[in-house]
């Protein structure tokens, strides 16, 4: 899992922030049972500024569930998952990837690492 830092854990807020406020933006929110954002310790090569940058990969998580035994990733469209990753890698500090996590439970579980 790595160290939990105040840097991940603003960038992990600042991101779910988005996508929960994208999700009610789009008529989502009330359609799934959970949404959230991660952040790991992988980084990756951008372009901020018009300089390369590493910066932090953040993995949205959106998923429909009835017991929490299964749950199956939420087939959002392109243009909502378009808006969260410009959102987030325009206004999150330090962030250069956004990522879409489409496994499902099992063998994937809901809970972020």
């Amino acid at each position: 899992m790595g160290e939990i830092t105040e840097d991940k854990l603003r960038i992990c807020r600042e991101a779910s922030d988005i996508v929960v406020g994208e999700l009610k933006n789009s008529g989502w929110y009330d359609k799934v049972w959970q949404a959230f954002a991660i952040v790991c310790d992988d980084a990756a090569t951008g372009v901020l500024d018009d300089a390369m940058s590493v910066g932090r990969i953040v993995t949205i998580r959106v998923v429909e569930s009835k017991e929490a035994m299964t749950a199956d990733f939420v087939k959002l469209p392109y243009e909502v998952l378009e808006t969260m990753s410009k959102r987030i890698t325009n206004e999150v500090k330090g962030v250069t990837w956004v990522t879409y996590a489409i496994s499902s439970k099992p063998l994937a579980t809901i809970e972020p690492c």
